[in-house]
């Protein structure tokens, strides 16, 4: 069943990542090898319909292979190892409103069971879920459908899901006033604001927990401290910028919230290897630059 989705996914990737005239749907498609690149994942799931990857935040590690699906459950910068090449994936950003609504519509809007704290989730895609999303990438075959059944179709695949293993994990993200709710909406908060001072009482407010609470769910969600998080959006961020180009070290540095360029240089060394200069060089010689040149904090 791989092998049509899979022949879907080459027949509308242009690139090696394109967003699709099917709402929320992104295509992945990358031949050659590529060494570790910067990612700020939004909350979603990637179907991987051929080769492998393994996704890296702060301290939790994910791989995940052909014919197996990753939830991310909120914002989370990660750095992104290709295993096994070529890689094609299906990408699906997760509609909260259409999942909120197909909860009571299955009159499933009660007490859930507890579900993995982590930030990210990998199983096995059953056949019906395979056949389902499938379906879901071949409407840009026929796009005078997509208005019609794209919504449907998707509809589907979030049904299929709750009734595999990610199931509560779904629920969980769903629900108004759940820890992993609190942490997306935590999440969401230092990445719209990732440039500022970071405050850990307004972030525990934001929250509504006490800082130690706040602390302890945050690192267990994605791996990082909330300042360990926004200086790596930080960093991503001003990496970024120096891989495009037209600004100088000391221009990324501040337009990334950084005072002191010591000390981003420093950070940017300790994390990348390289000073920023030379990192953002070799960066724009390899053929995976267009991925680190489009990542950006939401």
């Amino acid at each position: 069943m791989l092998d049509r989705l899979n022949a879907a996914v080459d027949r509308h990737c242009e690139g090696l990542i394109s967003d699709t005239g099917v709402p929320r749907l992104t295509l992945i498609s990358v031949d050659q090898p590529i060494g570790p690149i910067d990612q700020l994942y939004d909350p979603m799931i990637c179907f991987v319909v051929s080769g492998a990857k393994r996704t890296d935040a702060g301290e939790l590690i994910q791989s995940v292979q052909a014919g197996e699906m990753l939830l991310t459950k909120l914002y989370l910068p990660v750095v992104v190892a290709l295993e096994k090449v070529p890689y094609r994936t299906a990408v699906m950003r997760l509609d909260g409103r259409m999942l909120a609504e197909l909860l009571v519509e299955l009159d499933e809007t009660g007490p859930v069971a507890p579900s993995a704290a982590g930030g990210q989730v990998t199983t096995s895609m059953s056949p019906e879920v395979v056949d389902a999303v499938t379906r879901w990438v071949e409407l840009l075959d026929t796009p005078h459908d997509i208005r019609p059944l794209a919504s449907r179709v998707e509809s589907e695949i979030l049904y299929r899901l709750l009734r595999s293993s990610f199931g509560p994990a779904l629920r969980q993200w769903s629900l108004a006033d759940s820890t992993m709710t609190r942490m997306r909406e935590v999440a969401r908060w230092v990445c719209e604001r990732y440039t500022e001072p970071l405050s850990i009482e307004a972030i525990a407010a934001v929250a509504r927990m006490s800082p130690a609470s706040l602390h302890r769910h945050f690192k267990a969600t994605t791996g990082m401290s909330p300042v360990n998080y926004q200086k790596q959006l930080r960093l991503q961020e001003a990496r970024r910028r120096l891989v495009v180009g037209g600004v100088t070290v000391a221009q990324a540095a501040q337009a990334v919230g950084y005072v002191s360029a010591t000390q981003f240089n420093r950070d940017y060394r300790r994390r990348y290897g390289l000073p920023p200069g030379q990192d953002a060089a070799r960066l724009r010689a390899r053929p995976d630059r267009a991925i680190a040149a489009a990542t950006a904090p939401a």
